[in-house]
């Protein structure tokens, strides 16, 4: 497996983020501080000059067909080449044949079903990372798609708008499948957001970014340390270019990295924030810098209208360049950001309270969470259907001293305190993933509605989570 910890990108975690010890005798072995050394800029040397090519923006599925109300897709899990370094293709996996697999773009309360066929040799499934569903069509980490084999998922996508993403979870797997490509954007739009007249149409861009090691020969390389990770990848590209027009633009902000944070900073231009994991905030907040890591969402708003044509912003973590936007035209512009978007629910009053820890053993090389590896034949809290509970999630990793991330299944939460502290900029809004660091405590409060059944909840830094850092709710009567 892959070495633990973020391998840096993010500033705003102090210097005690190091890597654990490598269950594979191929790679990193011992603690390595986080920091530049893990960062873009070096991959950016190694695979060319920064800037050379443009980010593409992936595809937009069209359904196959509408049956009875539901939008219908077909997608296949199939191998591909694709190229990081240009000239040199490498094997990938993909959903769709494509390195970010298609968007899918949804609306609230039409349905949506996918059909997912394995043609790899290995298997898969599929989670719908952010999403309202049943259980069977939740991608349980053991509902395995066979080589060979399909599988049909059900979205009713009875939530509001908000950016998701689809990925692999297959238990064990998902860090290798996920790393080698199987993910891709599911956008949600729904009517209430449209009225709001924020950047639409192609002035709504999503942007996934994440790391990976790519050798001299152009060559994904797996297993990989996470220090080796040096590559930024800009929705497959590293350190690309995009041409945009002098007006208003909605990014929407995906972090896929199987464990790395980044600190973006966008050249002296402020950066709008209107929507976290679960969807839109109740007002917009201006940022001059935003942290995320791996499974988190960030919508924001720039604004390009002022700047004169030729002008060039570079979008940049604290390891290097990112992406770099290039003013080159002029365009209309009747888009807005209003003042208000949209009220969050009540929190509700909770009836019941839970301690979830998470960890490293002593070795190093088995996740934790309240001191148990998974086991899909354990249910390790049973939650009440209708029930709002709140959850003290604490990284105890004193050992490691590794960052995690918690990945709540089924529902959106909110963070209360961290710490007994207010919560912070990062963790506003509807959330479905956050970081914890290590000692630290954050306090999240969730209603359980509609759904019964088994559920994970888990660190989404796969690398943790496929080694046993994951545990199971079961959703009763």
């Amino acid at each position: 497996m892959t070495a633990g910890g973020v391998a840096g990108g993010v500033a705003l975690l102090p210097s005690a983020l190091n890597t654990r010890p490598s269950a594979s005798a191929t790679e990193h072995t011992g603690h390595e501080p986080a920091g530049s050394a893990a960062g873009g800029g070096r991959a950016a040397a190694a695979l060319g000059a920064s800037f050379t090519q443009c980010m593409p923006v992936p595809q937009q599925l069209t359904p196959v067909r509408r049956s009875d109300g539901t939008d219908v897709y077909r997608i296949p899990i199939k191998t591909a080449q694709y190229a990081f370094t240009p000239g040199k293709p490498t094997p990938v996996r993909t959903f769709g044949g494509q390195f970010v697999g298609p968007t899918i773009r949804a609306k609230t309360g039409t349905p949506v079903e996918v059909t997912f066929t394995n043609q790899l040799d290995v298997v898969s499934n599929v989670h719908l990372h952010g999403a309202h569903n049943a259980a069977v069509d939740d991608g349980y980490p053991m509902d395995l798609i066979a080589p060979g084999a399909s599988r049909t998922y059900h979205y009713p996508n009875k939530q509001q708008g908000a950016t998701l993403w689809y990925h692999d979870h297959s238990h064990g797997s998902e860090s290798e499948n996920v790393y080698k490509g199987l993910h891709g954007f599911y956008i949600i739009d729904d009517p209430a957001e449209a009225a709001l007249n924020l950047p639409s149409g192609q002035y709504d861009v999503p942007i996934m970014i994440r790391d990976a090691q790519i050798d001299a020969n152009g060559t994904l390389v797996w297993p990989s340390s996470v220090p080796d990770r040096t590559t930024v990848l800009v929705n497959g590209v590293a350190a690309p270019y995009f041409q945009v027009a002098a007006r208003k633009y909605r990014f929407r902000l995906l972090n896929t990295g199987n464990e790395r944070g980044f600190r973006l900073t966008l050249g002296g231009l402020p950066m709008v924030q209107i929507a976290s994991d679960g969807g839109l905030l109740p007002a917009p907040v201006t940022r001059t810098d935003i942290t995320f890591t791996s499974g988190e969402r960030v919508d924001i708003v720039v604004d390009f209208s002022n700047q004169p044509i030729g002008s060039k912003f570079v979008l940049s973590d604290v390891s290097g360049p990112v992406l770099r936007f290039d003013v080159t035209r002029t365009a209309a512009d009747t888009s807005r950001v209003p003042a208000t978007l949209r009220a969050l629910p009540a929190l509700g009053t909770p009836t019941v309270e839970r301690n979830v820890t998470m960890r490293f053993d002593d070795s190093g090389n088995v996740g934790l969470v309240n001191d148990q590896a998974y086991d899909p034949n354990r249910v390790d809290f049973q939650v009440k259907r209708g029930a709002t509970e709140i959850w003290n999630v604490t990284n105890t990793d004193t050992v490691w001293g590794a960052p995690h991330t918690f990945h709540l299944h089924l529902e959106q939460f909110r963070v209360l305190s961290r710490d007994g502290a207010a919560p912070t900029l990062d963790d506003a809004g509807r959330k479905d993933t956050v970081l914890v660091m290590p000692g630290e405590t954050i306090r999240v409060q969730a209603t359980f509605t509609e759904y019964l059944g088994k559920y994970p909840f888990h660190c989404h830094f796969l690398d943790h989570s496929s080694i046993g850092m994951m545990a199971q709710m079961e959703i009763v009567p």
